[in-house]
């Protein structure tokens, strides 16, 4: 008797189908199965005789051929147990063989026939429901996370018994239901009493300068010595950050779920990523890697932030990683396998001490050699600083400024800016797949961020002093852009180029000279 029942895997962020035959015929009595498996594929063989065995429905003494198809493409992980078990169950007719289709099933066994947890069922969901389908089956402790679409019918068992019930008599499955308005409007409760920029005393230009920063989604650089704040104002930027879209959250949560990352019984994340790797983080665990590749840090912060803390300290190699998904917010890795590419679309906000010792250059306090801060300010390459948009120095903060008894400006007061120049942006950009100043192309700039008469002289004037790049040249216009939309600005004035040129980060070959 055959029998087939459809699964599916994951490659990159995406899920692609995987058919599930299973045929029970006369013969030397064995299990087979083939269709390029990886290890723990083929040990599904063992987990699933014993589980059923364990559950009542012990194989028959014949010869069992199990094929997972395409062929072409090879298989990992141990999300086909669910499925092999209910092909086989329809090849031995214990379970109508029609009451398998238009369905997908996902699931580890454990002997006892017990149904474990697996990462992806979010984009397995997804893939799910682009083919069409009706219903998928799926652990308990995932249901939630696929229940998100509102138009799939996910049900979660937690043992191999529920399964063969549900198979048996499908109109008495129960459904999961996640309420998501009810999610989203808890999110806002959940937001308030985070790390609050009210607690930073002083700092009033770099806070202006985060603020920006967070309102265009622009890369973030803050220069300045030990103790002066830099690390407690980078951890307080997600909070001034609009809150996420349904679109966004769910991108969001399939990357997480994929990289098994998800909480357990979770459903969707519905705050914007921090990401904060130490600077021993190799290149690979920044761009995501593996024989078939998982995401790494860079797509992990997508939507969010990836700070990284005392930038000269990271490898030259790691550093590097970053200029691609800077400039294109994807990231693509090869392997023999295929090519994969992961999102990346994230905010990086960074943070360094000038030398090795904090104190460059204040020589009462620094004691670098000249070569030492040459090479210790040579880590970091110009191609990366041209993709900084904004660079804001960082001074010590005072004993006056520590006393003060004045009320700083709270983090919610800075969000309602910063949403109110999303929203602009929102309106300006629809239709287009930028969403913020920070994402639109060199094209793009030129249309929707025009310059004045005045504004162009300035600009050609700076350009021609400072010797600007045209990169340069389009992330200054993309800054000044977004000061004007704080202020509710239709023209971008003189004022706001004068001071995106004064966030400009700095020129790697002066730096290095102490100029």
């Amino acid at each position: 008797m055959f029998c087939k029942v459809l699964s599916a895997a994951i490659g990159g962020v995406e899920g692609y189908p995987v058919r599930v035959e299973a045929d029970v015929s006369e013969g030397m009595p064995g299990f087979l199965m083939v269709g390029y498996l990886a290890s723990e594929v083929r040990e599904a063989a063992d987990r699933v005789r014993t589980a059923l065995r364990n559950t009542g429905y012990p194989l028959p003494t014949k010869r069992i051929t199990v094929n997972l198809a395409p062929a072409s493409i090879r298989k990992e992980g141990s999300r086909f147990d669910l499925a092999v078990a209910a092909a086989v169950l329809g090849a031995m007719e214990k379970i109508p063989a029609g009451n398998l289709d238009g369905l997908m099933i996902v699931g580890e066994l454990s002997l006892s026939g017990q149904v474990l947890g697996v990462s992806g069922v979010l984009a397995l969901v997804e893939k799910a429901k682009k083919l069409g389908l009706r219903r998928c089956i799926v652990p308990a402790v995932n249901a939630r996370e696929g229940a998100v679409f509102r138009d799939m019918e996910v049900v979660g068992v937690s043992k191999l018994k529920e399964l063969i019930e549900i198979l048996q008599h499908p109109e008495q499955a129960g459904k999961t239901v996640v309420d998501v308005d009810a999610l989203f409007s808890e999110q806002a409760a959940e937001s308030e009493g985070q790390e609050d920029f009210a607690q930073i005393y002083g700092q009033t230009e770099v806070k202006r300068a985060a603020e920006i920063a967070a309102a265009g989604m622009h890369n973030f650089l803050m220069i300045g010595p030990p103790g002066s704040g830099k690390t407690m104002i980078a951890r307080r930027i997600p909070g001034i950050l609009p809150r996420l879209s349904l679109e966004e959250s769910l991108e969001i949560t399939k990357i997480y779920s994929i990289a098994g990352l998800l909480p357990e019984r979770g459903s969707l994340l519905l705050k914007r990523p921090f990401r904060s790797p130490h600077h021993t983080t190799t290149a690979e665990a920044l761009a995501g890697g593996g024989r078939i590749p998982g995401p790494g840090e860079v797509s992990l912060s997508s939507k969010g932030i990836l700070f990284l803390d005392e930038l000269p300290e990271f490898r030259r190699a790691a550093l590097e990683i970053l200029r691609q998904p800077l400039e294109e917010k994807r990231i693509c890795i090869s392997r023999t396998a295929g090519t994969y590419t992961f999102p990346a679309d994230f905010m990086l906000v960074a943070a360094m001490n000038p030398c090795a010792c904090g104190y460059y250059p204040d020589r009462n306090r620094c004691c670098c050699a000249q070569r030492d801060v040459i090479r210790y300010l040579g880590k970091l390459s110009q191609p990366l600083l041209d993709r900084i948009d904004i660079c804001a120095n960082v001074s010590p903060v005072g004993f006056d400024a520590l006393q003060q008894t004045g009320k700083e400006e709270s983090t919610a007061e800075i969000r309602t800016r910063v949403e109110q120049a999303h929203e602009i942006q929102k309106e300006r950009y629809l239709g287009l797949k930028a969403r913020f100043n920070a994402q639109i192309g060199a094209g793009d700039t030129e249309k929707y961020c025009g310059l004045g008469k005045k504004e162009k002289e300035l600009l050609g004037d700076a350009f021609d002093a400072l010797n600007l790049s045209a990169r340069a040249y389009h992330r200054i216009v993309r800054v000044a852009r977004t000061i004007a939309d704080l202020e509710g600005k239709e023209q971008i004035e003189e004022r706001h180029i004068l001071e995106a040129l004064g966030y400009r980060p700095p020129d790697r070959n002066l730096w290095m000279k102490g100029i």
